[in-house]
């Protein structure tokens, strides 16, 4: 059986509307990758500049120069060993590839989420990448599974992001914990606390600053309000999570290493797939940083912000040739 025809049968238990999800909001890296499709038909044998024009492909959907060598590597010694000699049966070894680097670690990629506790989730992350809409897509989702949620809108420095804070809790339907412009963060996530007890919450998702007088300052900031948490509850924040913005490709990756040495992060969540074609960043910050990857922007609907699942990832980027493959094996029958 082709790896094709299995990756669709893995995702096949789960929801249509999931698979749709992932393939709409995939809809421009999946062009990016189609050209490894065009690669294919253009080389009938695989040679040296074939792997050339595949490394070319492959870094200009951003999976990272370092990704790339060692992927393109790996696809070379598995191709000899399995004697593979035409590049269309490339294909599904690259996406087996692609889905064994993404899945490699075998980490959680869920949100570290109990019941009868106060579960308090940290967001950390430059202004502009979509922290305050991510923080309200989650709480939609956490409000849809029947859960008590609370926003804390930590980012007191930046004009306008405790009233677009505000707008979305009003959207969802959550309260929002504030202070005014120009207070101190630490204090806001401290009410949020005491408020979320109060009100025998189950979550509370905090917004914190993406900038400061420079970044020596924001990451103080961040270890500042870290502590304030854990003095309360001993083993919070349960989840730290970066957001990224996926338009922003390999800055992304630089920023996820930044505040990777400071911030303890658990996961990231990375914004605005459906608006780049280079989506392979996912690939990148999966391989060369050790935090997971939990949950994806896949548009603009409420329901966009959708756990990351590396199949359905994969599947969505070669999807037109899996459904080709799956066309010309009923032609066949």
């Amino acid at each position: 059986m082709s790896f094709f025809k299995k990756l669709k049968e893995k995702i096949s238990g789960q929801t249509e509307a999931i698979t749709h999800k992932f393939k709409e909001g995939l809809t421009k890296t999946r062009g990016a990758f189609e050209r490894v499709e065009d690669l294919v038909r253009r080389y009938k044998r695989i040679d040296d500049e074939f792997y050339e024009e595949l490394e070319d492909i492959l870094i200009s959907a951003d999976v990272g120069v370092n990704t790339v060598m060692e992927l393109v590597d790996e696809l070379r010694s598995e191709a000899r060993k399995q004697k593979i000699e035409n590049a269309h049966d490339l294909q599904p070894l690259l996406s087996e590839k692609l889905v064994g680097l993404l899945q490699e670690k075998k980490e959680d990629t869920s949100l570290n989420i109990e019941e009868d506790r106060l579960n308090i989730i940290l967001f950390v992350g430059v202004n502009g990448v979509g922290k305050t809409t991510t923080i309200g897509k989650m709480a939609h989702m956490f409000k849809s599974q029947g859960k008590k949620v609370l926003l804390a809108a930590g980012d007191t420095f930046r004009a306008g992001a405790i009233d677009q804070l505000e707008v979305w809790g009003e959207r969802v339907g959550v309260e929002v914990i504030k202070q005014q412009q120009g207070s101190d963060p630490a204090a806001v996530i401290y009410d949020g606390i005491h408020n979320a007890r109060a009100r025998k919450a189950d979550i509370l998702l905090c917004d914190t600053a993406g900038r400061l007088q420079n970044k020596v300052n924001l990451m103080e900031e961040l270890a500042k309000i870290r502590r304030v948490i854990s003095r309360e509850i001993p083993d919070a924040p349960h989840e730290t999570l970066l957001v990224l913005d996926a338009t922003t490709g390999q800055n992304a990756l630089s920023q996820a290493k930044a505040f990777s040495q400071s911030a303890e992060l658990s996961g990231i969540v990375l914004t605005k797939l459906d608006g780049t074609a280079k989506g392979g960043i996912v690939i990148a910050i999966r391989n060369e940083l050790q935090v997971p990857v939990k949950f994806v922007g896949l548009g603009e609907k409420m329901d966009d912000l959708q756990p990351f699942d590396a199949e359905q990832f994969v599947h969505a980027l070669f999807a037109t040739s899996i459904e080709k493959e799956a066309e010309m094996e009923k032609e066949g029958e």
